[in-house]
């Protein structure tokens, strides 16, 4: 069987993840990488046994995809680099800086029949794929991604560089269009918004509360769904995923971890079930990777779209702008 010939740009701590998720499946072949510091990605080409491409020009014409894990500011000239040569590309979130480049690779991309697929990595987390079974239509959603200061990601705001992982989620499990949005924040250690919270209103009626901060002292990556009926809560750093269920108490379908108590309305018995979704062993990136590969070789969308992306930005700017205008009322 033929393997996949792939390539990374920009081989800093997560596109050197990259390469070495690539170099480990089976299907795929890591051609070589590029980044901007040659010495950084020499010693990575030695480890991994590949080599390490003077130009992405060079890399280009070896390949049919990329991971492209440069600073946002780059993700669109690379991107569109790629794509004008047919190459498809995994672009880390955000998908670009603006609305307009992400725009803008949506029409390359359909022009040239390539496909985008974008690094909202935590779409893939065991924790959140443990609920695939689940039937989630949640009406009011909490979320805190708290970080500890890394000067790494401080060239975007929390909103672009953490919050928007969790406004990923959100719309992918929403399926409604955004309303309204409230949103405060501010810059504390660097040039950019630090912290901030913003509260999604749906036209469906749901609101999502979203916390993000890059100066916590401690880690926190927590979302609580409520529904009629039940209360999930999934901690993406733990990997751990938790259902509160209200069922019918001769409902023989739920595989109830425990039971924690029974309610009485009119003639109607129910029980309250905890359970605790089985986690498969997944090593989130690489099954990003994988998925994105197999999109390609099958013909199928990829898990999460250019589209998607763009949605994710076009709120993740929203909220920012609300930001701005808070602070100029002020």
């Amino acid at each position: 069987m033929l393997k996949f010939p792939v390539g990374v740009i920009g081989v800093g701590h997560l596109g050197s993840l990259h390469a070495k998720m690539y170099a480990e499946i089976p299907f795929v072949e890591l051609i070589g990488m590029m980044d901007v510091d040659r010495n950084r990605s020499e010693s990575l080409a030695r480890e991994l046994d590949v080599k390490a491409f003077d130009s992405v020009d060079e890399l280009l014409k070896n390949v049919k995809a990329v991971s492209i894990a440069t600073p946002t500011s780059t993700h669109c000239a690379l991107a569109q680099q790629a794509i004008q040569q047919g190459i498809h590309v995994l672009i880390e979130k955000p998908i670009t800086k603006t609305i307009t480049e992400a725009e803008l690779l949506i029409t390359l991309a359909k022009k040239n029949g390539v496909k985008i697929q974008v690094g909202h990595i935590e779409r893939f987390n065991p924790a959140l794929l443990a609920l695939e079974h689940y039937h989630l239509h949640p009406m009011f959603i909490e979320s805190h991604r708290l970080a500890q200061f890394n000067p790494r990601g401080t060239d975007v705001a929390v909103v672009l560089d953490l919050m928007i992982h969790d406004i990923d989620i959100i719309l992918s499990l929403v399926h409604s269009p955004v309303e309204k949005i409230e949103a405060n924040g501010i810059a504390v250690v660097s040039d950019n918004i630090d912290i901030a919270n913003a509260r999604l209103q749906f036209e469906n009626g749901c609101v999502a509360n979203v916390t993000a901060s890059r100066i916590s002292q401690k880690k926190m990556r927590k979302m609580r769904m409520f529904q009629r009926d039940a209360y999930i809560s999934v901690d993406f750093s733990e990997g751990i995923a938790e259902v509160f269920r209200l069922v019918d108490e001769d409902d023989k379908s739920a595989e109830a971890t425990m039971m924690l108590g029974a309610i009485t309305s009119g003639s109607r018995k129910r029980k309250i079930i905890y359970e605790q979704p089985e986690i498969k062993e997944v090593n989130a990136l690489k099954y990003e990777l994988e998925t994105f590969i197999g999109s390609i070789q099958n013909g199928k969308e990829p898990m999460v779209t250019a589209e998607e992306g763009l949605q994710a930005l076009q709120i993740a700017h929203a909220i920012m702008e609300k930001i701005h205008q808070q602070k100029i009322s002020l």
